[in-house]
């Protein structure tokens, strides 16, 4: 969806700022004016991927009851967590008979990241969204199953139960 907004966002704010010059300039100038004024839109639709890090919203990707959490604390280090990584979050939506609820504080181990993580054979990962496994403090996944795809360097980290689960490896 990101993608689509990306490249529908450039033509409506040219198509605004056309109408805006024959109204105002005439129609010779129209076409210049649109051309040479760069498109406000363009700025709003291009995000900064960076670390996870405090006051994060994550997806939560497992069947623990927790549909979204936001990250208390990075366990990585002052920038904040990447793939893999644990971190520390509180439960702000759950399902209602899960094994985990609303206002909970749980540890999660970030399985894809809108950030991207170049890999040793000069390719790059980057998901759509950040989404986390809920794990307990002894590293033991909560839920009993992984939903959607999960990149492979979770084996680096020695997360092979949440690679065994999943339902597809990137």
């Amino acid at each position: 969806m990101a993608a689509f907004l990306r490249s529908k966002c450039p033509s409506v704010g040219r198509t605004l700022m056309g109408s805006l010059g024959n109204s105002l300039f005439g129609a010779a100038n129209s076409s210049v004016e649109a051309v040479a004024r760069p498109s406000h839109c363009d700025a709003i639709s291009q995000q900064i991927r960076t670390f996870i890090q405090m006051r994060t919203n994550l997806k939560v990707v497992d069947n623990s009851g927790a549909k979204r959490v936001m990250c208390i604390q990075s366990l990585r280090g002052k920038k904040g967590a990447r793939l893999g990584d644990t971190i520390i979050g509180s439960v702000k939506e759950a399902q209602p008979r899960g094994k985990v609820k609303k206002g909970d504080v749980v540890y999660g181990v970030v399985v894809r990241a809108a950030m991207k993580k170049g890999r040793s054979d000069g390719s790059e990962v980057q998901f759509d969204d950040n989404a986390i496994v809920l794990v307990n403090n002894k590293g033991e996944l909560i839920g009993t199953r992984v939903f959607g795809p999960v990149p492979h360097e979770l084996r680096k980290k020695k997360h092979l139960k949440i690679l065994a689960l999943a339902e597809h490896i990137v």
